[in-house]
């Protein structure tokens, strides 16, 4: 019986790296995927996604307060 081997040092792909980011931005993140990102992701690869999202964020709400400011003739 040939059984599959796991990986040896499976990593998180870019994009459940983003998704468990954007959960935990939230404040919705499942313990499930919480233990699976301690396991098998990068505290590096994490900080720098959750520093993009939150100047990405940041960005977007002044974005949003000047084109209300705009509009509201201010």
């Amino acid at each position: 019986m040939n059984e599959d081997k796991p990986d040896k040092d499976p990593t998180l792909s870019l994009m459940d790296t983003v998704k468990s980011v954007a959960a935990a931005f939230f404040g919705v993140q499942s313990s499930a995927n919480r233990v699976r990102d301690f396991k098998y992701g990068k505290a590096s690869h994490f900080i720098i996604i959750g520093l993009l999202m939150t100047v990405a964020f940041v960005l977007a709400l002044v974005a949003i307060v000047k084109l209300v400011l705009k509009f509201a003739g201010i």
